[in-house]
């Protein structure tokens, strides 16, 4: 199969429009990354879908990609074979398909690969259930089984599946279970080198409706021989109700000192962020920190796959995942250099692909002896629909390169979350001392996550003086939540060619706008105060007000990866070309001779904004 681009290449990679990020200079090493595509409906006869990667390299050296076969349609629980393709060149080159795993009607599913070093044995954990033909999900309760099969020969040959369910899963798990799916990991450190580890996800049921949801880690001491259900966290979901986390799709990763990070998708929960991780400390036995969500890792609801750098020098975690913040697209690569306590945010990470991109899965090509580390990304893609095709990358670390914080701009609330300055916004005169300066173009200001911005279900009043006028196109002031039709969302914008500003809260409950009879759109500073209150939802323009009705009841910053900011909105689009001096959020409505002394003075009013930029100041 023919390589979009050949490795090795000599020249900064364009790809989907974007410029290789850390462009090579003279003492730099050339970026590296060629792409193909590995599994594909319209080149494989009888498949109608391909999905659910998994990847692993084997003891000599066998790139071996898994993924689910689709016979029927793209849907989840039909006719699926689990199927093969090996490398012996690095990924240049791929061997015909071939079914590991038919389903014979039924879905065989959710790989997990797991290589042996020891023994050189390559572990192959699948999901069972019946098969059906209407495209819908499984019934609850929904009969799950994991099995087992495994290669000694470098894939060329496979073991009967074997069920494991009495071994890997509690009988209370009758809602749901799910392998994976990414590859699982050996443990190197401690007194538990050797073990096999992988990480599943559960329900239980009422008998008709789940009502509690598990994420756990599953180990074999015995080179895949026999399994142990280890580690095990739990959130109850009762039916119709709220809950606060739902962790899935666990992948895992042994950090230096041995301790398990496992990462997982968050589906749904109240706790603010779409992962979640959770650590091991005793070779994956229990868990000595419970699944906690990572708000500013910003993905949508997806799988994603992690993989920890074996080379020379500095530690580093990869990441893979879309990463806009409620649609399956922008496949990015983000970095983690303290073991997974922070991550690189959207604006550090190296995109892939700005098209549509769902599951993946990570392998590092290179040897564990080479500084320069070389990895493959196996991931879902695709022009129309992120089930489209599954695709290979191949890149080394300079491609990925090393991307600092980058500007910020002091808050000087009680929050002290300093804002990032994107896109080169510089510092111009304002209303009172500085004012931040956008170009239109690709300027905004990104706010870090804190919970105490979090407006919730409660009042709030946003503020800030703005300048625009230039261009009459759809310009952000203000993005709070998510995206999306129905994602929680708060968000402010000019509209000068219909001559209005418009605000709109979006909840579970609905959604609801407010509008102006004008765009203020003369290029000189406005005084714009966005206030919930009371059930409603007000605007005032230089301390008159202008647009009100009613708001949408329930919270605006629950289920996303919550983010904020100024001047785009979360996709990229509708940048600010203007100005934007002393922006507050207040996580209360201030009352009319409040919002007149914050417009007039400056002054501060107690209780104080979560969010103040003076905007004094980049830095």
């Amino acid at each position: 199969m023919r390589a979009i681009s050949r490795w090795g290449l000599a020249f900064v990679v364009l790809l989907s429009g974007l410029l290789v990020p850390g462009a090579a200079t003279a003492s730099a090493p050339v970026p590296q990354f060629d792409q193909q595509v590995l599994f594909n409906p319209h080149q494989e006869t009888g498949y109608a879908c391909f999905c659910i990667p998994a990847i692993v390299r084997s003891t000599h050296g066998t790139l071996l990609a898994f993924a689910e076969g689709r016979v029927d349609n793209c849907g989840d629980t039909g006719d699926i074979n689990l199927v093969l393709k090996r490398s012996a060149d690095g990924g240049k080159t791929w061997s015909p398909l071939q079914v590991v795993n038919p389903g014979g009607g039924d879905t065989h599913g959710n790989p997990v690969p797991i290589v042996d070093s020891r023994t050189g044995r390559i572990v192959l954990i699948t999901t069972y259930n019946k098969g059906r033909d209407d495209d819908k999900a499984c019934d609850v309760p929904c009969p799950r089984t994991p099995h087992s099969q495994y290669s000694d020969d470098d894939g060329l040959t496979w073991s009967a599946p074997v069920d494991i369910s009495a071994q890997a899963k509690l009988p209370a798990w009758d809602s749901w279970y799910a392998s994976g799916p990414v590859h699982g990991i050996q443990l190197t450190k401690g007194r538990h080198a050797g073990r096999l580890v992988f990480g599943v996800n559960a329900e239980r049921s009422d008998g008709t409706n789940s009502i509690k949801n598990y994420a756990a880690l599953i180990y074999s001491d015995d080179h895949g021989a026999s399994w142990h259900v280890g580690a095990v966290d739990s959130y109850p979901h009762p039916v119709g109700g709220t809950y606060t986390q739902k962790p899935s799709e666990v992948s895992v990763v042994e950090l230096p000192d041995g301790t398990i990070y496992a990462g997982g998708r968050e589906q749904g929960g109240t706790d603010v962020g779409n992962r979640d991780y959770a650590l091991s400390r005793d070779g994956g036995e229990t868990f000595s920190r419970r699944f906690t969500t990572i708000p500013d890792l910003v993905t949508p609801m997806v799988q994603g796959s992690l993989l920890r750098l074996q080379r020379p020098g500095g530690d580093r975690i990869l990441f893979a995942s879309p990463s806009d913040t409620d649609r399956r697209r922008w496949m990015m690569v983000r970095s983690s250099y303290d073991n997974g306590r922070t991550w690189e945010d959207a604006e550090q990470g190296t995109r892939v692909t700005t098209d549509w991109s769902g599951y993946s899965d990570l392998v590092q090509l290179s040897d564990q002896r080479d500084p320069d580390a070389k990895i493959g990304l196996m991931y879902e893609g695709g022009a129309v629909d992120a089930r489209d095709e599954i695709r290979f990358a191949r890149f080394d670390e300079a491609y990925l390169g090393h991307h600092p914080a980058g500007p910020s701009t002091p808050d000087v609330s009680s929050t002290h979350a300093d804002a990032r300055v994107l896109g080169g916004a510089t510092v111009t005169a304002g209303r009172f001392g500085g004012a931040l300066n956008l170009d239109g173009v690709d300027d905004f200001v990104r706010v870090p996550y804190s919970p105490s911005q979090l407006p919730g279900a409660g009042d709030f009043t946003f503020t800030t003086w703005f300048r625009y006028g230039a261009v009459k196109d759809p310009q952000v002031l203000f993005w709070l939540g998510g995206m999306g039709t129905t994602a929680p969302q708060l968000w402010l914008r000019g509209e000068p060619a219909s001559h209005r500003l418009i605000a709109t809260m979006a909840t579970a409950a609905g959604t609801k706008s407010v509008t102006t009879a004008q765009a203020y759109d003369d290029q000189a500073w406005h005084h714009v105060a966005l206030e919930r209150t009371a059930g409603r939802l007000t605007i005032r323009v230089d301390g008159t007000v202008v647009a009100d009705g009613p708001d949408s009841p329930g919270s605006v910053s629950q289920t996303v990866s919550f983010q904020l900011w100024l001047g785009a909105r979360l996709d990229g689009a509708y940048h600010l070309n203007g100005a934007l001096d002393d922006t507050r959020l207040y996580r209360r409505a201030l009352t009319p001779s409040e919002v007149d002394l914050v417009r007039t003075h400056g002054a501060d009013v107690r209780p104080g904004p979560v969010l103040q930029l003076p905007f004094d100041r980049v830095r």
